[in-house]
């Protein structure tokens, strides 16, 4: 490995033999970023570790810990991924099959493959969830089990954005009699070692760095005030804008409560090191472990299955199964079956199998305009083009 010198922007890190543009891209994007930038980005390549960078704000470090919002999805629709490769649970089975209460306001033809890519229609509930609900799985698929949904099962698809995890969860917990969480602790956290938490214990709380707001230009809070979107619009409903208590996404994992019981859509607690981890593990030998995926799931779940326009984001988007299709939503470059994904703050994580790449990155700060902030493209093309010049 060929580790850095100290820079005036605190580059800190390693980086293996032929991955150097690598840490030139990072320190690049780093030095035009606002002066309090903290970020980790890491990499592995067919389960070897070759990019583990960072650059800290005071007291961070590569064992920090940060809310990776959305990116949890990941790890909870791993943990499917893994009980269907068992036969544990049946992608074309209806969802009611396990969760018979599901079937309330006509959902009851639904498939758990439907429900894994968007196609639900309960995005919310018609009066918001406090937050308390909204940080325990447990209710809030009791309040989505009775909810009529907001289109027709099926036939459309739309960003579940805070409680896919907890109608997914609900179909493990039936099935299995653990929370997703459990299962995805014992299954995938402990034994790899993955500083990736669906649920954060107390010991490791001193690490948690809390999220801070988006600082957008003038320009960009324009643009942002813009955007379409009622108080009842299908994106307020998604992301409980419309609630007694608003959701304020950004500080969302400032929540103790949320840390603690890491509620399967948002709720994750992670380093880069975590999140690349996870995807190392899902599809390559790791620490002289058998990948967690055979191919043939990893490319199932990777399969485009909802692809064109979301009806709660309003745009193009694309799913595989609980997981984004990220060469088609993010990074064009990747292979076909790449899956992971983003989160709210600017996180993004994901597995090419066909160049063996896993991919995490993490930031404090909340990026313009959400989702994967723009340097992963810069930082994730870097990446993938030093491992393909290594193969």
């Amino acid at each position: 490995m060929t580790r850095l010198a100290r820079t005036t922007q605190e580059i800190h890190g390693t980086v293996a033999d032929g991955f150097e543009a690598v840490r030139e891209e990072f320190a690049a994007f780093v030095a035009d970023e606002q002066p309090d930038y903290e970020g980790q980005l890491c990499a592995h390549v067919h389960g070897r570790r070759v990019v583990d960078l960072w650059a800290p704000g005071d007291g961070a470090g590569p064992d920090s810990l940060y809310g990776v919002y959305s990116s949890t999805k990941g790890a909870a629709h791993l943990v499917v991924a893994l009980l269907v490769q068992e036969g544990t649970l049946e992608l074309d089975r209806k969802v009611t099959y396990y969760w018979p209460e599901f079937a309330a306001e006509g959902k009851g033809a639904l498939t758990l493959r439907e429900l894994l890519a968007h196609r639900a229609g309960v995005v919310g509930t018609d009066g918001g969830f406090s937050p308390q609900e909204l940080a325990d799985d447990r209710q809030l698929a009791e309040r989505l089990a009775d909810q009529q949904p907001f289109w027709r099962p099926g036939t459309a698809f739309g960003y579940h954005a805070l409680v896919i995890g907890a109608l997914t969860g609900e179909v493990v917990r039936r099935a299995t009699g653990r929370t997703l969480q459990e299962v995805y602790e014992e299954r995938v956290r402990l034994p790899y070692g993955l500083d990736f938490f669906l649920g954060l214990p107390a010991p490791h709380e001193p690490r948690f760095r809390t999220a801070q707001r988006m600082v957008p230009t003038a320009e960009q809070r324009a643009l942002l005030d813009s955007l379409p979107g009622g108080p009842h619009s299908l994106a307020a409903v998604a992301f409980n804008r419309h609630a007694a208590e608003p959701t304020d996404l950004e500080l969302l994992p400032n929540d103790p409560l949320v840390r603690a019981k890491g509620p399967a859509s948002v709720g994750g607690v992670a380093s880069a090191r975590g999140l690349a981890g996870l995807y190392a593990a899902a599809i390559s030998e790791l620490d002289g472990k058998a990948p967690l995926l055979k191919e043939d799931t990893a490319a199932e779940f990777g399969q485009l299955h909802s692809v064109g326009y979301d009806v709660v984001a309003r745009s193009h988007r694309s799913y595989g199964l609980g997981f984004q299709a990220t060469a088609d939503t993010w990074h064009p470059f990747l292979g076909v079956g790449a899956f992971g994904h983003s989160g709210a703050g600017g996180c993004q994580a994901f597995a090419d199998p066909r160049s063996g790449l896993a991919y995490g990155y993490t930031r404090r700060r909340c990026a313009f305009p959400g989702g994967a902030a723009p340097e992963n493209d810069r930082l994730a093309g870097a990446v993938h083009r030093a491992a393909l010049a290594r193969r």
